[in-house]
C-alpha cells in the first residue's frame, strides 16, 4: 500500500513539474465531520478541525495539488444489551490530533476568476496525538491498548474558486485499520468543508 501511494504522488508530481504553467500557494481552515468505522459497535459522528497549507502545480486544465494541515478527528463508540439499541452496554471515545497529507490530482474549468474544480488522490496521516477513553468493557472484549501513528486514505470532492478564495468539499475514505487490536478493524471516514487564501 505505501509503494503504491508513494509511486502515485510521485508520478503526479513528476508530471505536474513538467506541465507546469500555473504555481499557486495559499492557506486554508475548516471543518471535519468524523468518524471510525468499526464492526463491533455503533458509531457516532464527532466535529474536528483543520488548518494549514497547500500548493497547485499545473496547467490551464490539470493540476496537482500537494497539502500539510493539522487536523482533528475523532469518534464516540457505543455498544448495546439489546437489538432495539435501547440498553447502553459500554460506551468508548477516542479523538486524534493529525498531519494530514493528501497528493490530489484535478481539473478545472471556468473563467480565471471564477472556476470550478474536482479532484481526488491519496492521504497519508500521521497521528501526533492520541486522547481515548474507553471503559473495562471495551478493554476487555476488543483489545484496545493503541492506535497505530499513519494511517492511509484517499480523498475525492469539489470546490470552487472565487478571485483568490477557495471553498473545497471532499470525502476522506480510510484505506488502512488505525487500530493495532487484532481482534477488529477501525478505519476512520470523514466530510470536510475548508476555505481557502491563495497568497501566490
Amino acid at each position: 500500500m505505501k509503494k503504491i501511494i508513494l509511486s502515485i504522488v510521485l508520478l503526479s508530481l513528476g508530471w505536474a513539474t513538467s506541465q507546469a504553467q500555473t504555481f499557486n500557494l495559499g492557506v486554508k481552515a475548516g471543518i471535519n465531520l468524523a468518524k471510525i468505522n468499526a464492526d463491533f459497535a455503533s458509531e457516532e459522528n464527532r466535529l474536528g478541525y483543520q488548518i494549514g497549507a497547500w500548493a497547485r502545480v499545473g496547467g490551464a486544465s490539470f493540476y496537482v495539488q500537494p497539502e500539510a494541515y493539522i487536523g482533528s478527528k475523532g469518534n464516540k463508540f457505543i455498544s448495546f444489551t439489546n437489538n432495539n439499541n435501547t440498553e447502553v452496554a459500554a460506551e468508548g471515545k477516542v479523538k486524534f490530533t493529525t498531519l494530514d497529507i493528501p497528493v490530489l490530482l484535478g481539473t478545472k474549468f471556468g473563467a480565471k476568476n471564477l472556476n470550478f474544480r474536482v479532484m481526488a488522490g491519496p492521504v497519508v496521516s500521521f497521528v501526533l496525538d492520541e486522547n481515548s477513553t474507553f471503559s473495562s468493557a471495551y478493554q476487555q472484549a476488543t483489545d484496545f491498548d493503541n492506535y497505530k501513528n499513519q494511517a492511509f486514505g484517499v480523498q475525492a470532492g469539489a470546490g470552487v474558486d472565487v478571485g483568490s478564495i477557495s471553498v473545497d468539499l471532499r470525502y476522506e475514505a480510510g484505506l488502512s485499520n488505525i487500530s493495532k487490536s487484532e481482534k477488529y478493524s477501525q478505519k476512520p471516514n470523514l466530510f470536510q468543508l475548508s476555505l481557502g487564501f491563495k497568497i501566490l
